[in-house]
């Protein structure tokens, strides 16, 4: 985990994005403005994809003290998140109870990355890695301020110890 400020992309809250929802119209991340939310870029077909149980975890424990999840279905790794809005919403909640948000699917690396990974790929994790994205579950933690305050290999899981210790820090 890293705390340093975050000056990537065109910089600003990470709220300020537009971003559809799952199921259509606007996810409207500037809800999020005042809690921390861990963006993470998911996939159901992956071997990583049993983390939605543990992202579950966390939103039920963290979120009434201002905390969420926000998932971000993404195809661009070996083809894992092939679905359609509404097969995704409805393997997510009959296979892990998924109760968190979740928006559009989106490219987050390429040409075509969308702007909310423009502003989140400029941040180091603790191995000094920036840049694109290497897998599906790679993990953003955003302050209450909209800036990210830490990043997360995608083989880190949801529950380790530095994602809790960085998450209780960021809701304090």
């Amino acid at each position: 985990m890293t705390t340093t400020d975050n000056t990537s992309g065109s910089g600003g809250s990470v709220l300020d994005v537009e971003i559809g929802a799952l199921q259509g119209g606007s996810a409207n991340l500037s809800q999020y403005t005042g809690k921390a939310v861990l963006v993470v870029n998911v996939a159901s077909k992956c071997g990583l994809t049993p983390q939605y149980a543990g992202l579950e975890r966390l939103q039920e424990r963290y979120a009434p003290m201002g905390f969420t999840v926000l998932g971000v279905p993404c195809n661009q790794f070996l083809g894992q998140e092939p679905g359609s809005a509404e097969e995704i919403a409805e393997f997510c909640s009959a296979t892990y109870g998924v109760t968190f948000p979740m928006t559009e699917k989106i490219e987050v690396n390429g040409d075509g990355r969308h702007a909310l990974y423009d502003r989140l790929v400029g941040f180091a994790d603790d191995e000094g890695h920036t840049g694109d994205i290497r897998w599906n579950f790679e993990k953003f933690l955003i302050g209450k301020d909209g800036r990210v305050v830490a990043r997360f290999s995608p083989q880190t899981e949801p529950e380790s110890a530095e994602v809790v210790a960085a998450l209780e820090k960021a809701i304090a």
